[in-house]
């Protein structure tokens, strides 16, 4: 057993903390308190003017400069979306997306799950100036779902957590989709083109087995800025980049365990030294270790490892906190009664629900897809109510569809009202499904 430092110890609660799989929704939940407290407290102007404060980088001539809210969503959001690209390509190639038969139903669930939202919503805001707000219920929070899907018991099969794992990844490509065509302002073409043409580079260095991150930074950076300027919206190119990202290893597993096991047997022949220092041997030896490993490990994954921490625990829990000030006021049940949130709530409550499961029953029925091993029905209808949570994705979407701040304050009602809605119903139900199954095993 490894003997553990000092710091080690004191660190190694937050370490389990973080690697529990529902912390980070814990954490995007506390955001969102925290925001709407601050909102709502004598320290409200404050919380309003600081995500105005302007920041610049560059130099010269060549200045981006925004306020911080925009830093957080145009910014630290592409990180975000790069995380998306990197899971969206990682599934495409070995996971729940990567052949028709695994891919078909939560497709098909994440598909009906955005289809009726969006229905919903146009229906109720056809004619008003907040039609063009269709895409805000279509989404689902994944880290809000797993979340509570986690904590509803742990008799709830593997399998359903995956299924609403694949079904979420798709959603997010449906709302990538969505903000790409719908949501994208007037374009630049020269800086897009630009942007391309890093692209294209990108492309060209993982065709050559590039497979430094630091040459994929640099010009992914290099990338957003020239969405960020075209027009486009620049969380388009975190994705973009991410299907760049190389994903495949040096050696394969045969030939890393092989080596891996002579180099275990070269370190244990090696005479240790009478110190806490390894021997010259035993270090090159470990430096040697390291090198197979690096070759044995894909750059898109060692780079989503890395930066899930980051996402999870920074820029969500940041994001949520800039953009969940929602003022609660003595008005605040009149100022609800209005298309906009109706429709939001209403989309995500009701459209979700119907979408996911309809769209499930009729891929079982027909055959084409079968439901997740160990699962019922009311597994499923859980994991339908608990796809209503829209919250990160619904509340970025709501910035782009509305200019009017009327509208995206109506919005943010809405959404604050479905998710918890969606995830009470849809935790009250697993949990009952995981008692019922506790009950029958004992």
């Amino acid at each position: 057993m490894t003997k553990k430092s000092p710091i080690e110890k004191i660190i190694a609660p937050v370490s389990r903390f973080i690697h529990l799989e529902y912390t980070s929704g814990i954490v995007l939940l506390f955001s969102v308190i925290i925001a709407i407290i601050w909102a709502n407290s004598a320290w409200h102007e404050m919380y309003h003017h600081i995500w105005e404060i302007d920041f610049s980088i560059g130099f010269d001539t060549y200045v981006l400069k925004h306020p911080l809210h925009i830093w957080i969503n145009d910014g630290l959001m592409a990180i975000f979306f790069f995380v998306i690209g990197l899971e969206l390509k990682r599934e495409f190639m070995d996971g729940e997306l990567s052949s028709f038969r695994k891919a078909i139903l939560p497709m098909s669930a994440a598909l009906g799950g955005m289809i009726v939202p969006a229905l919903i919503y146009f229906v109720i805001n056809k004619g008003t100036q907040a039609d063009h707000g269709w895409g805000i219920p279509m989404a689902t929070d994944i880290a809000f779902a797993l979340a509570l899907l986690s904590m509803a018991g742990k008799h709830v099969p593997t399998s359903v957590k995956v299924f609403l794992s694949a079904l979420a990844v798709a959603d997010d490509l449906g709302a990538v989709l969505v903000i790409a065509f719908f949501y994208t302002s007037g374009v630049d073409f020269t800086a897009l083109g630009i942007a391309g043409i890093f692209l294209v580079v990108l492309i060209a260095g993982n065709r050559l087995g590039i497979r430094s991150s630091i040459f994929y930074l640099v010009l992914g950076i290099a990338v957003w800025i020239g969405f960020l300027l075209s027009g486009v919206h620049a969380t388009i190119a975190g994705v973009l980049v991410a299907f760049t990202i190389p994903a495949v290893t040096k050696i394969d597993e045969v030939i890393y365990s092989t080596n891996l096991k002579k180099l275990t047997y070269e370190f244990e022949q090696e005479i240790p030294s009478n110190s806490t220092l390894t021997t010259p041997q035993q270090h090159q030896t470990i430096q040697h270790v390291k090198n197979l490993s690096m070759a044995a490990e894909t750059p898109l994954q060692k780079i989503e490892h890395a930066l899930h921490p980051w996402v999870a625990f920074g820029i969500m829990p940041l994001f949520a906190l800039a953009n969940s000030g929602i003022v609660i006021g003595a008005d605040f049940l009149s100022s609800i009664i209005n298309p906009v949130s109706i429709g939001v709530t209403a989309g995500l409550v009701i459209g979700k629900f119907a979408g996911i499961l309809f769209f499930t029953w009729l891929m079982v029925r027909t055959g084409m897809g079968a439901l997740p091993e160990g699962a019922n029905w009311r597994h499923i209808i859980g994991v339908a109510l608990l796809g209503g949570i829209g919250f990160t994705m619904s509340l970025f979407i709501s910035g782009l569809a509305f200019k009017n701040p009327e509208f995206v304050e109506q919005a943010k009602y809405g959404i604050l009202i479905a998710s918890i809605l969606a995830g009470i119903m849809g935790s009250l139900v697993l949990r009952k499904s995981a008692h019922q199954k506790a009950v029958r095993m004992s």
